[in-house]
């Protein structure tokens, strides 16, 4: 396993479905996975800090395992099958329960707790950029900071 960060959320052009970026923390490989648009907005208010009158369901989800005393070690990217991405999150005392990549992430963003992948999904799905792209990655980070969970209200479900 390896700990990835997450970059951020954007629309992909042209055909106007939201992803998340995910990047290797040791390493210079990148990481997309399609979602849909409501994890997409999910996962953009967790970078943001937006905190919404009455709980989401990532937040509702979170406030629950909090009640019942639990904690959530980690968020584990396990699989990738046909382009669709296998999660599951690592609870305390061993527990493991099997989630939409997305979901787990943002889930993970709420709890602050690690992010990591398998090394046969970041073999398969990783995307290298050299040291010298860094411009790109730059631009993408610009990208983000302008960006609002609103421009992601339309588009499909994850894959």
């Amino acid at each position: 396993m390896r700990a990835l960060d997450v970059v951020g959320v954007r629309v992909e052009m042209p055909s106007n479905n939201p992803i998340v970026l995910l990047r290797e923390r040791d390493g210079d490989r990148y990481l997309p996975i399609w979602i849909g648009a409501p994890e997409a907005s999910a996962i953009a208010f967790a970078q943001q800090g937006v905190v919404p009158p009455r709980p989401l369901t990532h937040d509702l989800l979170k406030d629950v395992i909090e009640a019942v005393g639990r904690r959530v070690e980690e968020v584990r990217i396990v699989d990738v099958k046909d382009n669709v991405y296998y999660a599951e999150l690592a609870f305390d005392g061993g527990l493991t329960v099997s989630a939409r990549t997305s979901d787990a992430i943002a889930l993970a963003l709420r709890v602050g707790c690690p992010i990591v992948g398998a090394d046969g999904v970041l073999d398969s799905g990783g995307v290298p950029v050299p040291d010298e792209d860094e411009d790109e990655v730059e631009k993408f980070r610009e990208f983000l900071d302008h960006i609002t969970p609103e421009d992601f209200e339309s588009g499909s479900g994850e894959r």
